[in-house]
């Protein structure tokens, strides 16, 4: 298994501030949800929601956002729910009850403990539940990692409104392109390439935030044979799942169901 590569470069203060926005905001649990906080190491504990559907529904692990936190995933789960998914979403280090400060080689490394609660205490509960990763925006580099790291343990990926090029964030931001950073851009293009699951990526038409681009790209780039590049008319990288309801959920819902249903399972 490779190691971590060194994301300390995009730990500089004058970076952090474009990237995370952190909330310390909670709300109270909704009806059949579950809270935990993971201890990712002393005195650091991440605030995660488990919105269950059923024992033996498709779980998706999810990674939200920079300026959002799990408990804004309440009414979204809801929506996971009509498609038959169950849904846990991980904050970030000084997001909702979670302890600590955001850094961005701290949220690559909280990752893997966020994995290992996962697997953990959902693959007891059912051991046969199939289990999907996915990141949204900021989400989108834990998800990769995991997937290049830990494929076995799932039976796809989804990409919304992200990109896994931490070099792209530098320029994005202004910043310049040290050695460092192309030495990160390697190691991410390597990554992607040596994907094997099955992939779903999602992108608003109209993202001016993190462009349509970045998608087709991924999507060229990505070494998985099983891919799919769902781009919505009119969404921007905000409103991408409102806008594009419908085509949103039935993407997600036939990649959940396909992979592992028999015939007459899926509704």
């Amino acid at each position: 298994m490779s190691q971590q590569p060194d994301y300390s470069i995009l730990d500089q203060p004058e970076i952090l501030q474009f990237v995370f926005y952190p909330r310390r905001e909670w709300t109270p649990l909704p009806p059949g949800a579950r809270d935990y906080l993971v201890p990712v190491e002393a005195g650091v504990s991440i605030s995660c929601r488990f919105y269950p559907f059923g024992d033996d529904s498709p779980c998706i692990l999810f990674f939200h956002g920079n300026g959002e936190v799990a408990c804004d995933y309440d009414p979204v789960a809801q929506l996971y729910h009509e498609q038959g998914i169950s849904l846990f979403v991980a904050d970030y280090r000084g997001y909702g009850l979670s302890g600590g400060e955001p850094t961005f080689s701290g949220m690559m490394r909280d990752a893997e403990a966020i994995f290992d609660f996962f697997i953990r205490s959902v693959k007891t509960q059912n051991r046969d539940v199939p289990l999907f990763l996915m990141g949204r925006s900021l989400g989108s580099h834990s998800v990769v990692a995991l997937a290049s790291r830990y494929p076995e343990h799932f039976k796809g990926l989804i990409m919304e409104s992200g990109s896994a090029n931490v070099a792209r964030l530098l320029y994005w931001l202004g910043f310049p392109l040290e050695q460092q950073a192309k030495d990160l851009e390697e190691a991410a293009l390597a990554r992607i390439r040596s994907l094997t699951l099955p992939v779903l990526i999602i992108h608003g038409e109209c993202d001016s935030l993190i462009p349509p681009t970045e998608a087709t790209t991924f999507f060229e780039t990505v070494g998985s044979k099983d891919k799919r590049l769902v781009l919505i008319p009119g969404g921007s990288h905000n409103d991408v799942m409102l806008v594009g309801l419908k085509q949103y959920f039935a993407a997600i819902k036939e990649f959940a169901f396909r992979r592992w249903a028999t015939p007459g399972q899926v509704g």
